[in-house]
């Protein structure tokens, strides 16, 4: 028997099941549109009710360590016109044709056609055409601003600063590094309008003002900054090299004082036409690339054996021009032999084969120790994009040969900051530095939100063989190839480097590296700097007198800078006295290098043959003890 009471009861059920799914589906919809999606509904309901012009955030300046404006704001405008708030297109036309290169039949169609609700007229308009502009309070006239990024000094320090696309973000160096914080934030003008873009007559307009970026203030001096450029370029021109570079650093706190280089361009006026130009003119060389460090190397070398009790300073060593080693000849960077020298004597000039005696007396396994407490196995962790690490061999596969080698500099790669923070550790009490860029970073009212602080990472050698290097490095300065670097009446200590390029595996035929690494002063010191020269093109190329003159510039100017008074003595005195470089050619080498050393003038010595047949300084110079001399024996 059919039951409708039943049947009722059940569809009844049904009923009010639905309802209440349709009734839970409508709150979880309004819970999801009033909560979930508010925020953006509010943000479309707000795009279609107003207008809104974009006032671009200023970009944070950058500054040197004393206040210098580094890197800058300019403000231009962007002028636009809402057709739909124009009362008079003429009247409008008229004004923005007088002030800007505009046509004032063509605006005039443009505005009373009202195809677009906004018609950009011009960009890039100065301020004082934008006020003279709103002046006329004409309706239906809007402005927008953008900061276009500003260098005041153009070519200077490039590769450290970097540059900034056209939208204002960072593209390298401390703009890149640091964009997070330059960046700014964006504010906005909002007009309320109707639907159709109308500006309603009691319609709003809401202001919300841009945030600036943050300054950045650098670790670099511009002073300095600037005496280090005068001297890369003059180098760059009277070497005729394909690069120069410069870099000054504090060796007690790893704060970069000053790094710069040639070829370069005008920060203001990017080449980016030439990508391939630009991406090897933008990049440091001082970070970026690896070299074979030559003879500077050698003082990383010399203070492992110290530190390691391997040598001594009065040791004897004799060289013959030559060691054999698995084999094979290596020469000494004077052919016909240093004879026998002390190991001071040895550092004074430079001799490859003491270094290839302490690199082997040490041992693979030590040596490579030393190099990792040097920080060579590992990138500085400078604070800017783009470090390289160092092309070593594997400690496995390092052969005796490899090692000697090794020893005097060649077999090994590094970054030119790389080779410069193991030295400073070397010189410095053994304290391996964070090298840095960038001391403090401060919003608007100078609250300091970023700090860097000088960081130790690791220690190298102990305080006596950091003691001993310095004297030794002092002598190389007073007695060996650096003289030329020397500043009479200041304690600098130093080291020459000169290094054969490689290309596909093979040494590169009249192509070298020349460098110099040098520090004041020499018993505690303060400044340390490294200046190479890459490939110069006069036909001398060895780093005591290509690099070692520029550094000596470097430091007078810095001392004079700085105020640094000078302690002359007697020899400072005597090395100053001039005399006339005397005709070596046709004598035999021996009584030409007897001679020179009469005047203790240093003198770099090339060539197989017996008689001397050219020199530098030529006959009749004037010349000091302080004069480096280039005697080629044919």
């Amino acid at each position: 028997m059919y039951n409708f009471n039943y049947f009722f009861k059940k569809r009844l059920f049904v009923f009010v099941v639905i309802l209440i799914f349709i009734f839970a589906a409508l709150l979880v919809r309004l819970f999801f549109v009033q909560v979930v999606m508010s925020a953006d509904l509010q943000a479309k309901a707000l795009d279609q009710w107003t207008r809104d012009l974009e006032l671009d955030a200023e970009r944070g300046k950058i500054y040197d360590r004393n206040g210098a404006t580094l890197a800058d704001n300019s403000t231009v405008y962007t002028v636009y016109v809402r057709p739909n708030a124009v009362s008079d297109a003429e009247e409008v036309a008229r004004i923005l044709s007088e002030y800007l290169a505009v046509d004032f039949d063509k605006l005039v169609e443009e505005i009373k056609a009202h195809k677009k609700s906004e018609i950009t007229v011009a960009r890039n308009v100065e301020r004082y055409v934008m006020l003279e502009i709103m002046s006329h309070e004409a309706d239906g006239v809007y402005f927008s601003s953008k900061n276009n990024r500003y260098y005041p000094y153009g070519n200077f320090l490039t590769q450290i600063i970097g540059f900034v696309n056209s939208d204002g973000a960072g593209q390298s160096g401390i703009e890149l590094y640091y964009d997070k914080y330059l960046i700014g934030l964006d504010g906005y003008s909002l007009t309320e309008t109707d639907l159709i873009g109308k500006i309603l007559n009691k319609g709003a307009t809401a202001y919300i003002p841009p945030v600036p970026g943050l300054d950045v203030n650098l670790t670099i001096d511009y002073k300095i900054q600037s005496i280090v450029e005068s001297a890369v370029r003059e180098a760059a021109s009277t070497h005729k090299a394909k690069g120069v570079s410069g870099v000054v650093m504090n060796a007690k706190t790893g704060e970069i004082l000053a790094m710069a280089q040639y070829p370069s361009y005008d920060l203001n006026n990017v080449p980016r036409e030439d990508l391939m130009e630009l991406f090897e003119t933008s990049k440091s060389a001082l970070i970026s690339s690896v070299f074979e460090p030559g003879s500077t190397f050698k003082i990383l070398t010399a203070a492992a054996a110290l530190e390691e009790g391997v040598v001594s300073p009065n040791q004897i060593f004799i060289c013959p021009g030559y060691r054999i080693v698995d084999g094979q000849r290596i020469k000494c960077w004077k052919t016909k032999g240093h004879g026998a020298q002390t190991f001071v004597e040895g550092i004074q000039n430079s001799c490859n084969c003491v270094f290839m005696d302490c690199a082997q007396a040490l041992g693979t396994q030590r040596f490579y120790s030393y190099l990792k407490k040097f920080g060579i196995f590992e990138k500085t962790g400078i604070d800017l994009t783009g470090e390289a690490s160092a092309l070593t061999i594997a400690e496995q596969k390092v052969k005796t040969v490899d090692l000697a080698r090794i020893g005097f500099g060649q077999a090994i790669a590094m970054t030119p900051v790389e080779l410069l923070n193991g030295i400073t550790s070397v010189i410095n009490g053994g304290k391996v530095l964070t090298p840095y860029l960038v001391s403090s970073i401060v919003d608007a009212n100078g609250k300091v939100v970023l700090k860097n602080y000088s960081k130790i990472k690791n220690a190298s050698v102990s305080q006596k063989t950091s003691g001993l290097m310095r004297n030794f490095l002092e002598s190389v300065i007073k007695n060996g190839g650096g003289k030329a670097a020397g500043v009479p009446g200041y304690d600098i200590g130093g080291k020459t480097g000169t290094a054969q390029k490689y290309k596909n595996g093979a040494i590169a035929q009249g192509k070298y590296i020349s460098s110099f690494v040098g520090f004041y002063p020499s018993y505690d010191p303060e400044y340390v700097m490294m200046f190479i020269v890459d490939e110069p093109g006069t036909g001398i190329y060895y780093g005591s007198i290509v690099a070692a003159p520029y550094a000596g510039k470097i430091f007078s100017s810095m001392f004079n800078y700085l105020n640094i008074p000078s302690n002359l003595s007697d020899d400072d005195l005597s090395d100053m006295v001039e005399f006339t470089m005397p005709d070596l050619r046709g004598m035999t080498y021996y009584d030409a290098e007897a001679l020179m050393k009469k005047y203790r003038v240093f003198c770099e010595f090339e060539g197989e043959g017996e008689i001397v047949t050219y020199q530098l300084p030529a006959a009749g110079s004037r010349i000091t003890a302080k004069s480096i001399a280039y005697i080629f024996a044919g």
